[in-house]
């Protein structure tokens, strides 16, 4: 019996021991995969942490850029307002220019008009001194033209003049008599007469030189213009251009004779023209 009991307690305790060992064998496994699992979460929770840090940079540059962004949106909206207002008074100032365009147009246009009616006026008269000239006169000898805003006549002074003298010929009076019919036909107009000479110097007793002769030739004729026909005096300018104009070479004989002239030159007043520019675009005068 006793030995019975001794067998049983045996096996009890053999069999108690076996159990054991196979619990902790599977405690010791679910331990190594407790750890394991353990291990790889501390991986994913640091892999998190970093992905967080990312995260959290991107979010705080988003932050930069939308605060720049929300700035640059306002300052662009102040510009804009700045130059909605600088594009209202530009547009004033355009409608003012323009405007003093418009008046300076019409002014322009009037001078326009007014040297047209000049030219008209001019050809006309040198049509008219040409017709009145045209009898007994060589071409070479005579010539009318128009230039720029002025008549002039080049009369050569084999026509006016002996050599070296300053006093008219009679047949020189017939010429400016017909000169001056066509100047007293326009009252409005002043007379210019210019003397020029050769180069050949002279020297008398009533004459030093060059710029004396053409004077005095350019004074005899306005003379003869104003006490034989009547022109009125306010209306004359005498000029001396002496040697230093000539149309031709003064080395020959041909040259020289063209060169020695009287030229008469019909000229719009000068205060009539100032009045022209003093006037406002509808013709009034600027003082009013």
């Amino acid at each position: 019996m006793k030995k019975i009991l001794f067998l049983s307690l045996s096996c009890a305790i053999l069999l108690s021991s076996c159990v054991s060992q196979k619990k902790y064998d599977d405690l010791l496994s679910q331990y190594d995969t407790a750890k394991t699992e353990l291990t790889d979460a501390k991986a994913k929770v640091l892999d998190c942490q970093v992905e967080k840090d990312k995260f959290a940079g991107m979010v705080a540059n988003l932050e930069a850029q939308n605060k720049f962004l929300t700035e640059n949106h306002a300052q662009s909206i102040r510009q804009i307002e700045n130059l909605t207002t600088l594009s209202q008074s530009a547009s004033g100032n355009i409608k003012d220019i323009v405007a003093q365009l418009s008046e300076k147009d019409k002014y322009i246009n009037g001078i326009r008009g007014a040297m047209s009616r000049k030219d008209s006026i001019n050809l006309t008269l040198a049509v008219h001194l040409k017709s009145a000239l045209a009898d007994g006169i060589q071409d070479e000898d005579i010539i009318v033209n128009v230039e720029k805003t002025v008549v002039y006549v080049e009369i050569n002074d084999k026509l006016l003049f002996r050599s070296g003298s300053s006093i008219i010929s009679n047949k020189a009076k017939n010429i400016l008599d017909k000169v001056a019919t066509v100047i007293a036909s326009r009252p409005e107009m002043e007379v210019m007469v210019e003397g020029y000479t050769d180069s050949q110097p002279i020297s008398t007793a009533i004459t030093k030189d060059n710029w004396d002769l053409s004077t005095q030739r350019a004074t005899a004729v306005v003379r003869v213009l104003q006490d034989d026909f009547k022109i009125d005096p306010k209306r004359l300018i005498a000029a001396g251009r002496s040697e230093y104009l000539p149309l031709a070479t003064n080395n020959t004989a041909e040259g020289r004779s063209r060169n020695r002239r009287t030229r008469i030159v019909i000229l719009p007043k000068l205060d009539q023209f100032f009045d022209i520019l003093e006037q406002k675009p509808d013709g009034t005068p600027k003082s009013e």
